[in-house]
């Protein structure tokens, strides 16, 4: 049976909860830390890293832990709805640290909610992507699923970065602090409200039963799985490169490129920016999928966001203050990006059937739980070379205004946002035209062979 657009619309807008969350966490924990309550950027680098390096830990737990559940609501639901609620309350409280905390006892508090934060996560957004492939048929359903999905994680994105320093500087009154713990918590509360439509209304097929893993079958299984692990790689390659831009951008305007009012075109850039991106989704990717297959439009990406960055160094170099000339690099950075985001899922849906055909098992949540960990473990790089970068350009909140950054500061801050970038999005392509097979035909064929061995043995 075909999924109902009430199912669809109910997928899509638990989606945009919980990628409004992850953005709020991604883009501004370092800025909130470092610049608002004095975190240093390597003390907050540091955390942040160790974080990821606990969740490579945490996050195959969660996938054997989803794995094994057996409730009347299913294996995935219970997760995410407990996920869900507990992510909100630490989100509320990462943002929340008490003014009276200094030094050490700070960087304490920076350190255990952020790990917490991570954990809970994790247990709503592995069996949120586990559940496509087990309410949803391979081929043209599922990719459409997932472009939806993925399209609607891009507009909580895209919300969050237009609109948070604006409502943290309208709503703190002016204070920063203020404004993003009032701000955290409106985005909590939505949170829930749209994952518990999400619970409510979309129920799992049913899939193939097999004995849970252990967490050492869990491990070989992933090493197994030739495919998963380079989908695996290319997403950490690529989400690095994004979350390196994406956490330097608002120091890029407040220190080099905005001024005083940086506020504002920090804000118009994010604004056109999160459009293209939801457009990508929405309509450039379908509209190139109708003349080239997917994997031609993922290295069609490639080139796109490549030439993107190269381009917005170039005009840093020369010094453009027009901030409307930065829209053409943006424009194919940010589709480009958009594109990619929806093709990994597809491709690491796609090796959930290669999974069962060469291992005998079906592992969605296993398969996904890497996604969820390797996203974070993208930002935690990510955030460690921002921070490193900010403290070799010794930029702060004490660095009022543009002019007040030195120009060795600036160079160093332009070549961290764009040439670090690219250099990963090469390896990524690099790795990926090596050795992805997985193409549209051979998955297919892959599904074909896994319907005649189901039939065959009964399942």
């Amino acid at each position: 049976m075909k999924l109902s657009f009430k199912e669809k619309a109910s997928y899509g807008l638990g989606a945009v909860g919980k990628d409004m969350v992850y953005m709020l966490s991604a883009s501004y924990i370092l800025y909130y830390y470092q610049d608002i309550m004095g975190v240093s950027a390597v003390a907050m680098g540091i955390i942040l890293m160790a974080a990821r390096v606990f969740d490579a830990f945490n996050d195959p737990i969660m996938g054997v832990l989803v794995a094994k559940t057996r409730t009347r609501w299913g294996k995935f639901r219970p997760w995410l709805l407990i996920g869900t609620i507990s992510n909100a309350a630490v989100l509320f409280i990462m943002f929340s640290a008490p003014p009276a905390l200094n030094g050490k006892g700070l960087v304490a508090y920076a350190a255990i909610t952020y790990i917490v934060w991570g954990v809970t996560y994790t247990m709503m957004d592995i069996p949120y992507w586990s559940m496509i492939p087990a309410f949803t048929e391979g081929g043209k359903e599922r990719e459409g699923l997932t472009t939806l999905a993925r399209s609607c994680a891009g507009v909580g994105s895209a919300l969050i970065t237009i609109i948070t320093m604006i409502c943290v500087k309208n709503i703190g009154q002016g204070d920063e602090r203020l404004g993003f713990q009032r701000f955290a918590l409106i985005i909590a509360a939505l949170f829930v409200l749209f994952i518990v439509i999400t619970c409510v209304n979309i129920k799992e097929k049913s899939t193939v039963d097999v004995e849970a893993p252990s967490v050492g079958q869990m491990f070989r299984a992933l090493l197994q799985n030739d495919q998963t692990m380079i989908v695996v790689a290319a997403i950490v390659l690529i989400n690095c490169s994004l979350y390196i831009t994406s956490n330097l951008l608002i120091y890029f305007f407040k220190y080099d490129f905005g001024g005083e009012t940086w506020e504002n075109g920090y804000t118009l850039f994010n604004t056109f920016g999160g459009g293209i991106q939801i457009l990508s989704m929405m309509l450039f990717y379908p509209l190139l999928r109708r003349f080239i297959n997917s994997l031609q439009v993922f290295y069609v990406s490639f080139v796109m966001a490549i030439t993107g960055y190269a381009v917005l160094f170039a005009l840093m170099c020369m010094g453009w203050t027009n901030i409307f000339l930065l829209f053409i690099p943006a424009f194919f950075v940010f589709a480009a990006f958009g594109m990619l985001t929806v093709l990994t899922t597809v491709f690491l849906a796609n090796t959930v059937d290669y999974g069962e055909l060469k291992n005998n098992r079906r592992d969605e949540s296993v398969i996904f739980s890497m996604q969820t960990f390797v996203v974070k473990l993208a930002s935690g790089v990510a955030v460690l070379i921002a921070a490193v970068c900010l403290s070799i350009c010794k930029l702060s909140d004490d660095t009022s205004v543009a002019a007040q950054a030195s120009d060795s500061s600036i160079f160093i801050l332009r070549m961290t946002m764009t040439v670090i970038p690219i250099a990963g999005l090469l390896l990524a392509v690099f790795l990926f035209r090596r050795k992805y097979i997985l193409t549209e035909q051979k998955v297919e064929e892959i599904a074909e062979q896994i319907k005649t061995k189901r039939g065959t043995s009964g399942l």
